[in-house]
């Protein structure tokens, strides 16, 4: 089996660095850590290579804490000089590993993402569904805790079925080894660059079991949840029984027990949408939080700038699903909210034209 080999010269190598600072600051450039780094950036940089280079590198303490969107996760962070290892060492590994990657597989790779995944689910209901007239059903995964429960050993039996070169390896094991506050052997910290990677690498023996194995057409992943599409029900029964086996057996993981088989034309909720056969929906969590961060700034809790900035963002997702309707109705709230605010104040607030819907 061949492997990559002769990476370690460009993981160490000072423009690597220079381009992992880079990416590593990217968003945060004027943050407290970024800034302290690069008062001695040059310094910093050169440490950075030679620790790599020498094998000295010890990955920092993690600082721990819990994230609520879109759901609770706990969430461990390293310090600034370490996320830019992280970038060194993924800059020089990934495109291996890129290149093996099953294609409808799409968390945390360069081209991918949510909407992607999601625009690949509606068109294959589509085709099937309506241009094709077929009932489908679908298996919709979920593996238990992924993060927190990828085994050590198996992972990076994995990672050397595709890299070969050794010192490259003893970094790669040191980093998956120091997983906080996570059980010896067990887990990857979700906050790391290398997790994402890491989890991808994992998950690619599911990839290859379900289309290898049991040569499935119809199948998307997005990290830890999966969907299945067939017109075969019985077929999706036996498919969900062998994956489950699979995860338990060969892969040390669980599903989910909230995992099923639905009729997909009743909507599959995957990557943030609820998916038809002709339309898309978003899931009612998202307009909570739309109406929440309205009500907030009608209230006066959050600035008008801050606001904005949120139903930009708000609008940038609900833009890919059937939601004219929805941001209409909050661009005439809005409307009359500024029109009222400026009558009592007797001020303009700024910017009158809110348009939401073009």
């Amino acid at each position: 089996m061949k492997t990559e080999k002769g990476l370690f010269e460009n993981m160490c190598s000072f423009e690597n660095a220079n381009i992992s600072f880079h990416q590593a600051a990217k968003c945060r450039r004027y943050g407290e850590e970024v800034l302290a780094f690069s008062m001695e950036l040059e310094e910093n940089l050169v440490r950075a290579c030679d620790e790599l280079r020498g094998l000295t590198y010890q990955p920092g303490e993690y600082t721990v804490f819990k994230v609520w969107e879109p759901k609770e996760r706990l969430v461990m962070a390293l310090p600034f000089y370490d996320r830019v290892i992280q970038h060194m060492v993924c800059n020089v590994i990934e495109p291996p590993f890129e290149r093996k990657f099953y294609y409808h597989s799409y968390a945390c790779r360069p081209g991918k993402g949510m909407h992607a995944a999601s625009d690949t689910l509606y068109k294959w209901l589509y085709e099937t569904m309506i241009l094709q007239g077929l009932k489908m059903h679908a298996i919709k995964g979920d593996i238990s805790g992924y993060f927190a429960n990828i085994p050590h050993e198996p992972l990076k039996a994995d990672i050397r079925r595709t890299i070969g070169d050794r010192k490259v390896l003893t970094i790669t094991d040191r980093i998956i080894d120091h997983n906080g506050i996570l059980p010896d052997g067990v887990g990857n910290p979700v906050g790391n660059l290398t997790s994402q990677l890491f989890a991808n690498v994992y998950g690619h023996r599911l990839d290859m079991f379900i289309k290898h194995t049991l040569k499935v057409k119809y199948y998307i992943r997005y990290m830890d949840d999966f969907i299945i599409l067939s017109d075969n029900l019985p077929q999706l029964r036996e498919w969900f029984r062998r994956i489950e086996e699979f995860l338990e057996t060969e892969m040390l993981l669980h599903l989910n027990p909230k995992s099923t088989i639905l009729y997909a034309g009743n909507g599959i909720d995957f990557c943030g949408y609820i998916h038809f056969p002709d339309h898309r929906k978003v899931r009612k969590a998202s307009i909570r939080r739309l109406k929440q961060s309205v009500k907030e700034y009608k209230a006066g809790e959050i600035s008008r700038e801050y606001f904005y900035r949120v139903i930009e963002s708000r609008k940038g997702h609900l833009g890919h699903a059937d939601t004219w309707h929805i941001l209409k109705a909050l661009e005439y709230d809005l409307l009359f909210f500024e029109a009222e605010k400026e009558r009592k104040v007797g001020q303009n607030p700024g910017n009158k034209n809110i348009i939401l819907v073009p």
